[in-house]
């Protein structure tokens, strides 16, 4: 079993955690035996590619790839089947970028999959992605209602955008961003838009979906939260690539609700959705709230949390994550008596069980805040599990072939200013000169002659991240060297 290698230095400085030695790991690039991916997790991916990998054959002037997800096709009725979602599309481009040592076609289903992202847009943020696709025999179509066979009003869903915002930042890592994408700049259009539409600027959290900008303060969904979009680990890598320190407060806020949770229940068990009371403080939210009767369980939704919040253990080194990871493994090893096959379909937060069987979806992200601790026996027993789970759907195989790459030691961390990127660095000299503003009206006015490297166009922009390389980051830098402007980069958007 390969526990974490401590690879890099700190990517910010946050209040809840020391960022001075990270325990950080990607095995993009490894050419040891050691680093590689399992021959399990490459044999099962095969398996995963085959039942969920498709083409959007309605779409024949480019090659654009989705996740299916459902359990029925269109069959010539006259209504609509639903196919995809924003979360399942997420999953899908978070695999193929890890798989870009170890399929040769990792970059063109990714870049489908990128197109596919592109064309089926949320009504409300321009960059964020319509939360579902239905097959009406014609297209593949967003906002169909009920069965609906013409489109209608769609709007996001935030796990989803979050996934598909880390996983360009992990393509411009894997793949670099000069060619027909520009994967960075078109993963900050991604963050800006969560950060703009998807999170609560009152109370900054994460919202629900874009949706949930449109909603009046006194209605419900208001301030609701569902437990599985606590993606933290993603959170000080958005603030990093952003310059929007506003990451961090999100970043904050959000392990306030975690650890109030915790410490309130003893067992790690996160409801589906949690709202905030009259006085402040978040707890589990009614039944039916947005659902299921099951809304203030740990159901479907919040079975991904042991995934979600320890990997910012695992990259970060957060021991409010370490904390969390500790109360759910000592929980479910109780109540299963160690036994990964005896973990239930369900908990209510104070652990009582609500499903009498078990199911992968629940079983498989165990494996990852197993391996926040030292007890290998327990995490052996659960990855024997996953394994040998059988035939699953949708749900349980994607969940499980990301833990496995995860489990793996090869979650790709993306580069930030502090482990390769300096903002302003145009020449790629090691520091912030106003060397670097003459480089950036240089390759503006010639680029053909003064081109910026690769490494130097990301550090050059360094005003209003994401719009590209303009005189406004030449300025930037000339407001540093004058000692206008204290730090990088310029926010004036």
């Amino acid at each position: 079993m390969k526990f974490i290698k401590k690879l890099s230095a700190a990517v910010l400085s946050v209040s809840v955690f020391s960022l001075s030695c990270i325990p950080m790991y990607s095995c993009h690039g490894a050419d040891t035996q050691e680093n590689r991916m399992s021959e399990e997790t490459l044999g099962f991916y095969e398996t995963w590619k085959e039942k969920y990998l498709a083409q959007d054959n309605y779409v024949t002037d480019e090659t654009q790839y989705y996740v299916y997800y459902g359990e029925e096709k269109y069959n010539g009725g006259n209504y609509s089947v639903p196919v995809t979602v924003s979360e399942a599309h997420g999953y899908g481009m978070l695999i193929m970028a890890s798989m870009a040592d170890y399929d040769e076609n990792a970059k063109s289903y990714f870049d489908g999959m990128y197109r596919y992202f592109k064309a089926h847009p949320s009504d409300i943020g321009a960059n964020l992605m319509s939360w579902q696709q239905c097959d009406n025999g014609k297209a593949l179509i967003d906002g169909a209602n009920e069965g609906s066979m013409t489109g209608g009003p769609c709007d996001s869903a935030a796990d989803g955008d979050i996934d598909i915002a880390y996983s360009l930042l992990m393509a411009d890592e894997v793949w670099g961003s000069s060619g027909e994408i520009d994967y960075r700049s078109e993963a900050i259009a991604v963050i800006n838009d969560i950060m703009k539409y998807e999170v609560n600027h009152e109370y900054w959290t994460i919202t629900l979906g874009d949706w949930v900008s449109e909603c009046d303060k006194t209605d419900n969904y208001y301030s609701a939260v569902r437990c599985s979009d606590f993606i933290v680990q993603y959170l000080p890598i958005f603030a990093d690539v952003t310059g929007d320190e506003n990451w961090l407060k999100v970043y904050d806020t959000t392990y306030g609700i975690i650890n109030g949770i915790v410490g309130e229940y003893k067992t790690g068990i996160l409801p589906d959705f949690v709202i905030r009371d009259p006085n402040g403080k978040y707890i589990p939210a009614p039944a039916d709230f947005l659902e299921s009767r099951n809304d203030g369980n740990y159901y479907y939704n919040s079975c991904r949390t042991p995934w979600r919040i320890s990997m910012d253990f695992l990259i970060n080194g957060n021991t409010d994550a370490l904390a969390f990871a500790e109360a759910i493994n000592s929980f479910m090893m109780n109540a299963s008596n160690g036994d990964p096959w005896e973990v239930k379909a369900g908990y209510t937060p104070d652990g009582t069980a609500i499903e009498d069987y078990n199911d992968l979806c629940f079983t498989a992200p165990l494996l990852i805040s197993a391996k926040c601790t030292d007890n290998a026996e327990w995490h052996d027993k659960i990855r024997d599990a996953v394994l040998n789970y059988g035939d699953d759907v949708y749900y349980g195989d994607t969940i499980k072939m990301l833990c496995l790459i995860v489990d793996d030691d090869c979650w790709i961390v993306p580069k930030t200013r502090e482990n390769g990127t300096l903002l302003g660095d145009a020449n790629c000299d090691g520091q912030v000169t106003i060397a670097d503003s003459t480089a950036i009206l240089q390759a503006l006015g010639n680029p053909d002659k003064y081109g910026l490297s690769e490494q130097g166009a990301k550090n050059a922009d360094c005003c209003d991240i994401g719009d590209g390389i303009l005189p406004s980051d030449a300025l930037a830098i000339q407001k540093i060297d004058a000692k206008i402007l204290s730090k990088l980069p310029e926010i004036t958007k």
